[in-house]
This record gives C-alpha cells, structure tokens and sequence, in this order.
C-alpha cells in the first residue's frame, strides 16, 4: 500500500491534526511512458504553508482531497517504457508527501547518491541552496567587502546563504534563534557575528554587529526583523525577499514594513525571488556548489526524521525553530 498525506482543509493560522489525513490506497501502476518512484525523503519547506491557503501566489495551491505537495528523492522501481530513465535509477522531483508516485518523469532529475547522500539533493544540491545561490548572487548581487545580514541562518536557505557570501569576500552577520545556533553559524560555518533575536533587542544588535549598516539583506522571515534591518540599510542596498515565516500562520493581515522609505532615501531595492526563475541554471550552480563542498568552503546539514507518520509534527518544527539545517522526513520502511 501507498501511504499519503492528503489535504483535508485550509487553516487559519498554525495547522493542526485535522488540515492533513494519512491515508493508505494501492500502489499505482506506471502507463506507458511513465516510471513507479519509490521516495526515499521528503523535503519540509515553510513554502509549504502558503500551498495550502487559497488565493493567487506564484504556484498553484494544494488542492483541497489532493496529496500534499513536497520535493522529493527516491528510486525508479519499475519502468514502462519510459525514454530516459530505468529500474534503479535515482532521482529528485515533486513526488508529493507519500511513499509512492508516478510521474511521466518532467521534472525529474537524475542524482548520484555515490557522490552525496540522498537527503543532500532535497537540501543544499535542491531547491534550498538554489534559492540561496540565486538569491544571493544574482539577486542581492553581492560584492567583495559588503556587509551582509541573513535572517534564519541556521536554517536551509540561510545557512548556505551565509556561506557563500563569505565565499565571495563578504562580512556576514546572520539573525537566528536561541544560543546554539547562534553558535553553530559562527564556529561551524563560519559567520562573522549572529544576533540572538529571541533574546536581544534587535536594533541595538543590528548596531553592534553592523555598526556602518548592511548592504545585502536576505530577508526569511519578514516582520519586525525586516523592519529593523530597513533602518540599517547603506547607500545602493540590496533586500532580497525569500520568505516571511514569521507572518506564513498569521489570523490576521501580514504585517509590512512601516520603515520603506529607507529605500528611498538609500537608493535601495527590495526584490523578491522565486527559485523556480532559474531551473535552467541549476546544473551549473550544483556543479559550482559541489566543488566548495569538495575543497571544505560549504557545508551541509540535513535534520531528518522518521516516518510519514510523524509527518505534521516534524512539519511544525518549520516554525518552532525545534531543528537545525534543512529539514527531511524519511517516508521509506526499513
């Protein structure tokens, strides 16, 4: 049996047990032309949250009685003729919150689980470090000497954010929660100053650590730190919108930035990015990413848990901060 996660409701605010039902139906069979996935990993993304509201976004959203939608990385397990792909072949796409898909193989990409593990393709070789390698370089456009501030640097995307910013000659000051990972981003991977917004005040924090203001800002979570980054902003900034997970289970209207003149006053953008811009480069960003990774200038973390089960409590973790790195659910049975 296919075990899957299907959407039962829209929620307002923080979803409980009741927006999703497990449920277990057969294995589908591939037509022609179509290849049977066993998924290995689910990818846990904050995107996620805004799938499931209705209304116009840059996706379509999870339609209500349909399987959840998720990233993907699993093993082709029986092939009926399909062109390019073949028993035992691993790969990564948009296989849904269950333990079995079907797919005529668009968007579906070969990874070599020799040359990383599987969990790595869904997180820093996927969709999170190619929103972080876009985002940074082409949209925040950043330059040797720029001071650069990432809001959820311990998390998937801000991580490598950060890293690669150094990579490229910056000084990065990243916003996290709570001492430990405060920690993580200095001593492992290499930030030059972090800010502890669950226990600091984050405008004097922001003028000790960027005392001559911030000329890239990598925006994650919106809000009251988006607000006080826009106070600090230098001359011909850069904000790079990514997310705003401190507003995704908001009952009431998303709150905006009441100091936007900044940007007129800075000669500053604020810019939003969406990684699915860039597919057609993603080849070369991997390639680029797993040549740092190789030499030790990146490093990866990936925080998995078990069980398709256990789905809804590992998905809340997204907004606890109850986790490090990017997030996976491992949905295959051992």
């Amino acid at each position: 049996m296919n075990k899957q996660l299907i959407l039962k409701k829209r929620p307002i605010g923080i979803p409980d047990t009741t927006t999703w039902q497990l449920e277990s139906n057969p294995i589908p069979e591939p037509k022609e032309g179509e290849v049977l996935i066993q998924q290995h990993y689910i990818s846990l993304d904050p995107a996620m949250r805004g799938w499931i509201n209705e209304g116009k976004s840059y996706i379509e959203p999870v339609q209500i009685n349909d399987v959840m939608r998720a990233g993907s990385v699993g093993k082709v397990i029986k092939a009926n003729n399909h062109p390019k792909l073949k028993e035992g072949d691993f790969v990564t796409g948009w296989g849904g919150v269950q333990q079995y898909s079907v797919t005529n193989g668009d968007n579906w990409y070969p990874v070599d689980p020799k040359l990383a593990p599987l969990p790595m393709y869904i997180g820093t070789l996927g969709m999170p470090g190619m929103t972080a390698y876009f985002g940074i370089l082409q949209v925040g456009e950043i330059k040797e000497g720029d001071v650069v501030l990432v809001s959820g640097a311990a998390g998937a995307v801000g991580s490598i954010v950060g890293q690669i910013a150094k990579i490229k000659g910056c000084r990065v000051i990243g916003v996290a929660g709570g001492a430990n990972k405060c920690k993580y981003i200095i001593d492992e991977l290499g930030f030059d100053g972090a800010i502890d917004y669950k226990s600091e005040d984050i405008n004097a924090a922001l003028k000790r650590e960027c005392p001559k203001g911030i000329d890239v800002y990598f925006d994650n979570v919106g809000g009251e730190i988006l607000d006080a980054a826009l106070a600090r902003l230098r001359m011909h900034a850069r904000i790079v919108i990514c997310g705003a997970i401190s507003q995704y289970n908001n009952k009431t209207a998303i709150k905006g930035p009441s100091n936007y003149l900044s940007l007129l006053v800075n000669r500053a953008t604020m810019k939003g990015m969406v990684v699915l811009d860039y597919t057609k480069d993603f080849g070369k960003a991997a390639m680029e990413m797993g040549a740092w990774m190789a030499q030790g200038k990146l490093k990866s973390k990936e925080d998995v848990y078990d069980g398709i089960e256990n789905f809804h409590e590992t998905f809340l973790r997204l907004f606890s901060g109850d986790k490090m790195g990017k997030l996976v659910l491992k949905v295959i049975e051992d």
